[in-house]
């Protein structure tokens, strides 16, 4: 048994607080590097992304975010084609977090077909879905959106109120305006409903080793996202760092998700090119420490 699949196996005695303080780094190492820039399949979707997601929402609420606040447009683009530049292509946008000129002015500077393009949209009725659509495209310069969420789903019950929405989304991708569909689930009910729809395509879960800001303790959501991962479903982890409050076990965070093969890739919010390139550094290292 390969030392990273140790821990399926084997159960984590103690408070996830002292699981982190003791953290097993033997039971997650990887038999090779793993690098920030890995091109990774995103499920079933046919589509490739980076292993790392520049995340552009930290604290992003009511269109704005830490990362518009501080940088502005073209800060921000900067740094997002700075990611470009080594390496990593896959940008994490929202309507939430106002980053779509942000977006655009990077894309002004790259080849589109490099970059993988996810935003998110709170759209529920058909006509709300159908205009936040064409509103993107215009916002982000670009004929077509490569993966698109339901953003911040807290009810078990989504799957029914949003289906209007959904059946927007599953034209859109027939007619190729996107290329998958999906959910961000913010509550246990939610992201079991995830696992259940035959729909979602891509999820993005919160998930951590210390079970912060998370849907559920660490035991159950890696059940669900397990089957989620069977089903063919991409898996986008998010909350790598519990929200910032697990900040100073970056390296044990890291290798935690590095080393779950139903995480797929995961999205950190960097605010400078001092963070991005201390994650490059870090994601190698922590993948194989024992």
């Amino acid at each position: 048994m390969k030392r990273r699949h140790f821990f399926k196996k084997a159960a984590v005695a103690g408070t996830a607080a002292g699981f982190m303080q003791a953290f097993p780094y033997h039971l997650f190492a990887s038999e090779q590097k793993l690098y920030a820039h890995d091109m990774v399949p995103l499920g079933n979707t046919g589509i490739k992304v980076t292993r790392l997601a520049m995340g552009t929402g930290t604290h992003g609420v009511g269109g704005r975010s830490n990362q518009t606040r501080k940088l502005g447009i073209k800060g921000l683009a900067d740094l997002l084609h700075y990611a470009y530049d080594n390496g990593v292509m896959f940008w994490d946008s929202a309507d939430q977090y106002g980053t779509h000129p942000h977006l655009k002015e990077a894309l002004t500077r790259v080849p589109r077909e490099k970059i993988t393009v996810l935003t998110k949209t709170h759209a529920t009725t058909e006509k709300e879905m159908w205009a936040d659509i064409d509103r993107f495209r215009k916002e982000l310069n670009t004929d077509y959106l490569d993966v698109m969420l339901l953003h911040c789903m807290m009810s078990g019950s989504w799957p029914e109120y949003k289906k209007p929405a959904m059946e927007v989304l599953s034209r859109a991708r027939e007619d190729g305006i996107i290329r998958a569909h999906g959910v961000s689930c913010h509550t246990l009910s939610a992201l079991k409903a995830a696992a259940e729809s035959d729909w979602v395509q891509v999820d993005m879960a919160r998930f951590n080793p210390a079970g912060v800001s998370m849907d559920a303790d660490v035991a159950t959501v890696t059940k669900v996202l397990q089957k989620m991962k069977d089903d063919g479903k991409g898996i986008i982890g998010m909350k790598v760092l519990g929200a910032g409050k697990l900040e100073g076990k970056t390296d044990e965070c890291l290798q935690f998700s590095l080393a779950k093969d139903f995480i797929d890739c995961f999205t950190i919010g960097q605010e400078n090119a001092d963070e991005f390139d201390d994650l490059l550094k870090r994601i190698p290292a922590a993948s194989v420490r024992g």
